[in-house]
């Protein structure tokens, strides 16, 4: 009987249809249909990149070779006023600044936060209290380190606790601004200090009269003056030692120092009236040949007496610390401090930021191996400093990058905090941006140019990032 042929199961050739990898195979088809697909999702967001990111990075660049007006052609001129001109050069300064300091000091405090908070009972608590600053906005925390940096002492916090700690340490001034009149048996003897015209006498009475002092503002012992004794003429006839004096020669040189102003107008200069205080605490000098030979402090009622053997025929002398200016506190926002106090705040809000993922790091770390070093002897600064630090090096770098790269863009901070006497000094490059590209002398050219220059500082970080990345995901 004859054999039926077998049926080829030969492959089709390349090309026919049907065949595995031709163009209407079913695997070739769900593919195209696939990248279709991704095609249509991802086209809002390439829409959105290009319209939000792209273009306006291209249109900056072709601005800042334009002038002012975006007519003439000006090259590069746009870039190198950047080096040129003082508040640019200034806020290019401070941008290096701002990028090595504040990055570093905040990973720093969030590290140390991080690894100190994991050894006390309350470190959740305290890691709530140091990452609460995110929620507030730039602005609103740009407010708050205004009156915290604040220079009257009343109103700023860090000013109140410097001039604590600084009269807890330094005697103060008593009776700042006060001065004599041209009336007054005083006159100025060079340095802010004042001496009687003429030398003292014992049993003639000292009279220290001045002016200057607002009656709210003295000393709250202050009592009403009171004319010392033997003002009357009458010679003090007691001892030091309390025993009547037979010679009949006084034993001091005695007067008075008060505030010579009456409250509601009358009085008469150089004369002790009943509603005029005592200068109380006032530091009084007596000066043989340029010598201080004995002092004394006036009393509540503005009495005062120094010994006759050392004083008579000497001039007194009010030293200059009884009138000096009231220690002000640190001028935070002045020229030279602007900008270390505006990284302040900064670190303030993110060090809380470096705290909690350095926190997630740490937690992740295998304690065998800190466990290990402690059993073979290491002290914890050692476990920290060889094992802690470089098993987190990942995660530290993380957060340098990020912090690097968000303080490149600050600008609210320094625009609400600086004052306008100081915001030339704490210039950065984002604030000029801003002045320069939409203030009362606009210049496009150069505002497009600072853009671009911010864009280039981020570039490289920004690599950094990707490659770093890019190994992790590779492990």
């Amino acid at each position: 009987m004859p054999r039926t042929p077998a049926t080829s199961h030969a492959p089709s050739p390349p090309g026919t249809r049907g065949a595995p990898g031709a163009p209407g195979a079913p695997g070739v088809r769900r593919r195209a249909k696939g990248r279709l697909v991704a095609a249509a999702f991802l086209l809002p967001s390439l829409l959105l990149l290009g319209a939000l990111v792209l273009y306006p990075i291209g249109y900056s660049v072709q601005r800042s070779l334009f002038d002012r007006s975006g007519a003439t052609f000006v090259g590069l001129d746009n870039y190198l006023a950047l080096v040129t001109d003082d508040s640019l050069r200034t806020a290019l300064r401070n941008n290096l600044i701002w990028l090595v300091l504040a990055p570093t000091v905040a990973t720093v405090l969030g590290l140390v936060f991080a690894v100190l908070t994991e050894r006390v009972r309350w470190g959740t608590a305290f890691k709530l209290v140091v990452f609460m600053p995110m929620a507030i906005s730039m602005l609103a925390a740009g407010i708050i380190f205004r009156l915290v940096y604040e220079q009257d002492p009343d109103r700023g916090v860090a000013n109140a606790v410097w001039v604590a700690v600084h009269d807890t340490f330094a005697e103060s001034s008593v009776f700042p601004r006060a001065r004599p009149l041209p009336v007054h048996p005083l006159t100025a003897a060079g340095g802010g200090a004042y001496v009687t015209k003429e030398p003292v006498r014992a049993g003639d009475p000292v009279r220290l009269p001045l002016v200057g002092v607002a009656p709210g503002q003295m000393p709250e012992e202050a009592r009403p003056a009171r004319q010392p004794d033997g003002a009357t003429g009458t010679p003090d006839t007691t001892s030091t030692t309390g025993t009547p004096d037979t010679s009949g020669t006084p034993r001091t040189v005695t007067g008075t120092a008060w505030l010579d102003f009456t409250r509601g107008g009358g009085g008469k200069p150089n004369v002790v009236d009943p509603a005029e205080l005592g200068l109380a605490g006032l530091r009084i000098e007596a000066v043989r040949d340029g010598e201080v030979v004995a002092t004394t402090t006036a009393a509540a009622d503005g009495t005062f007496s120094l010994p006759a053997d050392r004083a008579d025929g000497a001039v007194l002398r009010l030293p200059a610390s009884n009138f000096r200016e009231p220690y002000a506190g640190v001028e935070w926002l002045g020229p030279s401090l602007v900008t270390p106090a505006v990284i302040g705040a900064y670190v303030w809000m993110w060090a809380g930021f470096a705290m909690v993922l350095i926190g997630a790091g740490l937690a992740a770390l295998p304690r065998e191996l800190l466990e290990a070093a402690r059993v073979d002897g290491a002290s914890e600064w050692q476990v920290f400093r060889r094992i802690t630090v470089p098993l987190l090096a990942p995660v530290l770098a993380v957060v340098l990058v990020t912090l690097m790269i968000n303080v490149l863009k600050v600008f609210d901070l320094v625009f609400v905090i600086a004052p306008g006497s100081a915001q030339d000094d704490a210039n950065v490059l984002a604030l000029q941006l801003y002045r320069s590209a939409f203030g009362t002398d606009a210049d496009l050219g150069v505002g497009s140019a600072i853009a671009v220059v911010l864009l280039l500082f981020v570039l490289p970080v920004m690599a950094v990032n990707i490659r770093r990345i890019r190994r992790e995901t590779r492990r």
